[in-house]
């Protein structure tokens, strides 16, 4: 008889914790939620029976608030807690809190956690195994700095006990390395308490494969194969895809012999992942071992058929694996997208901020792990992930196809997304061929990104306009908005219309004919337009005798978002007066000396002070959001007139941080 928790708190937000909510309640398991109250109106609060706030924002407060979140569980009544992925997941003190407070820890044993999760010690516990492994280094930074050649350039910098890309930096030569050292032992205690780092030998041009493993109380492990997680942006992994199309049938099962040599030795009893390169020769070299459900557990779910939250829950429960090696199997194939709120064309920056509009593709094969199920507000406290999208095919062309069609229907408004970024990769040749490696983002990005808008380009502006103002004009009209229309009277005669796409006024005049028709001069050219379907947020139209459907929304600064055929353009019309917009001419200036947040924030490191002198591209200060690092550079040579932040502050984009006085030339 199997045997189940009664009531489990999530120790997490988002996805994650909408996806054990899931699964726990499969299992006839209550769930217990806790939030922020920036997170009140969440859908994993809404999911869960019961829900707890903890505090406003800081993270300190709220979700890595070991106190708090076992006083809940206490007050709620749970006998276990599950964490997900990122805050405690990896947080050995959480554990011992759990069992101190009679609560299970629905994750491995803190011994393996301790060992595993710290990349120092797990590599020389491995090193004893006879797994392959990279050449590396440990020590202060004063010590790493005076080593690091004994290993070679290039060299890894990561921190000790991170994870999902956090804390990790290339280094190819000796006088980058000390300021490496010193960022990379910041964030690392920032991000994970601990600020010790270490340095490896990098291998060129390497594959990141990784092996999922389950193993029980009762010194059973198996694993359930792999994921190709090659593809990678500044580390952090945004498309994931099981099984690799890079091993072949001895190297994978060489690979998922060592994942369980590893988990058995460490008598490790959860889900976790083991993780290796391999270079260009197949040769597989360990990495580190993650003691938690990995974001990209999916793919592994969607090709092997099984539920591993469930195993996880199962497993803490001090049940036995249910499942055997010899019976599992994968079939046909499985790719994972990352949805991060983010701007490609501006270095990825992250794009937190009031969405207008979301929907997700839907359909067979099509499976959406999301923290949301309509348009909201994305926090700049929290990592940009929006969504994770899984779709299976029966083989990696079929998947990567469904996989672009699926992208092209998830619909996001209002702010920016990596989803025209995320169908340049699965269209570029080098990644249909699978000539991979996880430098692939810094080699094609720029080619990706051109690409994407030259085909906006190829598209043009026309038929989206066309369904901007089609919409606008049919659908509920916003009764507070101010155009000559509405005061005169709409149709009363030849309408002209400007509309404003990047920077360019274009003017469109309409006249209406019968049964739904118009007439647009646009261009000087003339169109027959017919409306078809209209809703909120869809139109449905033709041009002459070609058709259109389009997504479109309008943001709290009626800045207008129109999606068609996987491409969404922004534009405003220029004959209405919007009462939030400030029309006096006093917004902030976009020069060499006044220098903003780039997107909300918090400050953590002044490095300048008033009357200091700077050069082009000193940092001026540093500035967190969404788990990135922002640092702040004079653009000019300058003399500091004004610091007005501090260590501490949060800071949103609306707010001048540094004013600067720019030095002039001497003129000869």
């Amino acid at each position: 008889m199997i045997k189940t928790f009664k009531k489990i708190l999530i120790a997490n937000r988002g996805e994650i914790a909408v996806r054990i909510i899931r699964s726990a309640k499969e299992l006839g398991i209550q769930t217990v939620a806790i939030y922020s109250e920036v997170d009140k109106g969440a859908l994993h609060v809404k999911r869960a029976d019961e829900a707890y706030c903890l505090g406003h924002s800081e993270l300190a407060e709220t979700y890595l608030n070991i106190e708090k979140i076992i006083a809940v569980a206490r007050k709620a009544g749970c006998d276990a807690i599950h964490p997900g992925y990122g805050f405690l997941a990896e947080n050995s003190r959480f554990v011992q809190a759990c069992e101190n407070a009679g609560m299970v820890f629905i994750g491995p044993n803190e011994k393996a956690m301790k060992l595993m999760g710290n990349k120092i010690e797990s590599r020389s516990f491995v090193e004893k195994l006879g797994v392959p492994m990279t050449k590396g280094i440990t020590g202060s930074p004063k010590e790493l700095a005076e080593k690091a050649a004994s290993v070679g350039f290039p060299v890894l910098v990561k921190a000790a006990a991170g994870g999902g890309g956090k804390g990790m930096r290339i280094v190819r030569e000796a006088g980058e390395l000390e300021s490496v050292l010193e960022t990379t032992s910041r964030e690392a205690k920032n991000y994970f308490g601990d600020g010790t780092i270490y340095i490896e030998k990098y291998i060129e041009e390497p594959r990141h494969i990784e092996f999922q493993v389950l193993g029980d109380n009762h010194g059973n492990v198996i694993h359930l194969f792999e994921r190709e997680c090659t593809i990678q942006r500044r580390y952090q992994k945004i498309i994931e895809e099981s099984p690799s199309p890079t091993l072949t049938p001895e190297i994978r099962k060489k690979m998922g012999e060592a994942a369980v040599r590893i988990a058995k030795a460490v008598k490790y009893n959860s889900a976790g992942t083991v993780e290796f390169l391999v270079d260009k020769d197949l040769n597989f070299y360990f990495l580190e071992m993650n003691t938690r459900i990995q974001v990209e557990h999916p793919v592994t779910e969607m090709t092997t058929g099984v539920d591993l939250v469930k195993e996880q829950i199962l497993i803490a429960q001090g049940n036995k694996l249910r499942l055997k090696q010899e019976n599992l199997s994968q079939n046909g194939h499985a790719i994972e997208c990352r949805i991060y709120a983010e701007d490609p064309a501006n270095d990825f920056m992250p794009s937190p901020g009031k969405m207008s509009y979301y929907e997700e593709p839907s359909g067979e094969n099509i499976r959406i792990d999301s923290g949301i199920d309509s348009a909201t507000e994305i926090h700049s406290f929290f990592d940009p992930m929006i969504a994770k999208m899984i779709v299976w095919g029966e083989d990696r062309n079929i998947a990567t196809e469904r996989t672009v069609a699926s992208l092209k229907d998830f619909m996001v408004h209002g702010i920016q997304t990596n989803i025209s970024y995320l169908l340049g990769i699965l269209r570029h040749p080098a990644f249909k061929e699978n000539r991979l490696s996880t430098k692939f983002c810094d080699e094609h990005t720029k080619d990706i990104i051109e690409n994407a808008e030259k085909e906006k380009e190829i598209a043009g502006v026309k038929y989206p306009v066309f369904a901007y103002i089609l919409h606008n004009l049919n659908a509920r009209r916003n009764e507070n908005e101010d155009n000559v229309w509405k005061r005169i009277g709409y149709w009363r005669n030849i309408m002209e219309i400007p509309v404003e796409v990047s920077g360019n006024i274009l003017l469109l005049k309409l006249e209406k004919t019968k049964n739904k028709g118009y007439k647009v001069l646009f261009e000087e050219e003339l169109h027959d337009l017919h409306l078809e379907e209209i809703s909120d947020h869809y139109i449905r139209f033709t041009v002459g005798d070609r058709y259109f459907k389009a997504t479109i929304s309008t943001d709290d600064k009626s800045t207008g978002w129109v999606s068609i055929e996987g491409m969404t353009w922004q534009m405003i019309r220029k004959d209405i007066l919007n009462n939030a917009m400030d029309y006096s001419g006093a917004g902030k200036a976009d020069s060499e000396s006044n220098l903003f947040a780039p997107m909300p924030g918090k400050v953590i490191k002044v490095n300048v002070k008033e009357g200091d002198e700077v050069k082009r591209g000193t940092i001026l200060l540093v500035v967190e959001a969404m788990k990135m690092e922002n640092n702040i550079t004079a653009e000019c040579e300058a003399v500091v007139e004004k610091v007005v932040v501090k260590e501490g502050d949060m800071v949103d984009t609306d707010l001048q941080l540094v004013y600067l006085e720019k030095v002039l030339e001497e003129q000869t």
